[in-house]
């Protein structure tokens, strides 16, 4: 071979092997930046401590998913209409002294309650409600505090 090429050859190496040499420098240093105040001794102990951590949470975001779920099924039975309407059933004495209350929930499911006052007695009716009807007679009042009271 020739000197002049075996040169260039030698040349060539010594060019690769420093560009190498910084690369690895440089990687080195990125690495260390990476690690800088971190508790893990090195990359894997990172990874463990992250997949650990998402575990938890998606068991956190399940568990809060159940519970959303229940407090729904809650919600949908409870009062979420009221109307009270006041009257006066006798209109030849005394005032607004009546009342009917009309309660229900999401589905039309609750109660009207009802109470004529006279003078000489006053009278409490509860008729329940299912799917926003009474399977009992409804007053006047009693279907208009129902209508308002509907969600």
């Amino acid at each position: 071979m020739n000197i002049k090429l075996q040169i260039a050859f030698f040349v060539v190496i010594l060019v690769i092997l420093l560009i190498n040499a910084i690369w690895a420098v440089k990687t080195e240093k990125r690495l260390k930046r990476f690690f800088i105040g971190k508790k893990a001794k090195d990359l894997e102990d990172t990874l463990i401590s992250l997949e650990t951590d998402i575990a938890r949470l998606s068991k956190a975001k399940n568990e809060t998913e159940k519970e959303l779920a229940s407090i729904n099924l809650k919600l949908k039975k409870s009062i979420r209409g009221l109307e009270t309407l006041r009257f006066n059933p006798f209109p030849d004495q005394g005032s607004n002294q009546s009342f009917a209350i009309g309660m229900l929930n999401e589905e039309g499911d609750g109660v009207v309650l009802s109470s004529l006052y006279s003078r000489e007695r006053m009278s409490i009716f509860a008729k329940p409600v299912k799917g926003g009807k009474s399977e009992y007679e409804l007053s006047e009042e009693e279907k208009q505090a129902l209508k308002k009271a509907q969600v």
